[in-house]
């Protein structure tokens, strides 16, 4: 681990003057991910900026019926808090069924947001990764690569997202409140991570000097007839071959509204209006919920390792679908899949 210099914000302003100023400077909350990146040395900040004592802890409603979650608001106290165990148990269940309890207690929703691939890869500095060193090449396309992206993916990285409570806030048309030296502004969460195209190294589209604030939630949480459906390894602490996202609104056996978001595949939470479109107005069958499949799977290219989680996220996605209308979510305590 390189040397670094330590400052503590005292507020957004600060935390926000601090991280202009120095370049190579990075905001540290629960450092459940930066930490193990300085300790490969992936990441070498000059600076940590601990914004950890920030008021960014609050979880209220909006005006219009939603919620506003502070960036600093710790996974466990999100996952557990009433109004999103009662309104949003999509994002309640996504995020149970990410890392551990010991981690969830210290993870915050910014952070959540902002943690990198976990591509092995990218990890080992003795490798070429675009991620890392722009330019480098990309070790994952002929390397081992079943872990890797289906979707969305570049010549320069095919590296996944590895966030779970990403997928469900996309689903749930979630925006991102976010400060900087320009003022505030809002981004959709759909907009908020990139795409690799030519420019790997840059995760989403926060601007120099930029930090979260917030993550807003609309007020329709599909409280009801949701999923979250993740498919690993092992039954716990692994990240997702493929997961899915899913909530349905129903009048008797139709579909009036759908939302489908899928994790593990991309290098970003990936969901498609057209496979949602054509949900809406039909049954809830089987045969309706593998056509959405084959419309949020179009394009899929596998790799030399990975060609199986083409099939597997096209069952993952009918299966959860399957969840959602009948209101028989996936248990994140029992993991057994239902």
């Amino acid at each position: 681990m390189n040397n670094f210099q330590y400052s503590r914000a005292t507020d957004i302003a600060d935390a926000i003057r601090l991280l202009t100023a120095d370049p190579g400077a990075k905001l540290i909350a629960g450092g459940t991910n930066l930490i193990d990146l300085m300790k490969e040395n992936v990441e070498r900040p000059s600076r940590l900026i601990d914004i950890s004592r920030l008021p960014l802890r609050d979880i209220e409603e909006t005006a219009d019926g939603g919620l506003r979650i502070g960036a600093l608001v710790p996974n466990s106290d999100l996952a557990y808090h009433p109004l999103v165990e009662q309104r949003y148990p999509l994002l309640a269940a996504a995020i149970l069924a990410g890392a551990s309890a010991q981690l969830r207690n210290m993870a915050s929703v910014g952070g959540n947001l902002m943690q990198r691939t976990r591509c092995a890869y990218f990890y080992d500095t003795a490798t070429p990764c675009n991620k890392r060193e722009p330019g480098s090449g990309c070790s994952a396309i002929d390397g081992l690569n079943r872990n890797h992206a289906i979707l969305g993916a570049s010549a320069s990285c095919i590296a996944t997202n590895p966030s779970d409570m990403s997928v469900a806030l996309v689903a749930l048309g979630a925006l991102v409140h976010v400060a900087g030296p320009s003022g505030q502004r809002t981004i959709a969460l759909t907009d908020f991570h990139r795409l690799p195209g030519d420019k790997p190294h840059l995760d989403t589209n926060l601007g120099t000097g930029e930090i979260i604030a917030a993550v807003e939630l609309p007020k329709h949480g599909f409280a009801r007839n949701y999923s979250y459906l993740k498919i690993r390894d092992r039954l716990s602490y692994a990240f997702a071959l493929v997961s899915v996202a899913a909530a349905l609104e129903l009048d008797g056996n139709a579909i009036s509204e759908a939302r489908l978001a899928l994790g593990g595949v991309a290098h970003k939470p990936w969901r498609n209006l057209e496979a949602e479109a054509a949900l809406r107005g039909r049954a809830a069958t089987p045969d309706h919920f593998s056509r959405a499949a084959d419309l949020l799977l179009l394009g899929a290219t596998a790799r030399a390792h990975n060609r199986f989680k083409i099939e597997l996220a096209r069952r993952a996605i009918v299966r959860t679908l399957i969840q959602a209308a009948s209101a028989t979510p996936q248990s994140q305590a029992h993991k057994k899949i239902a």
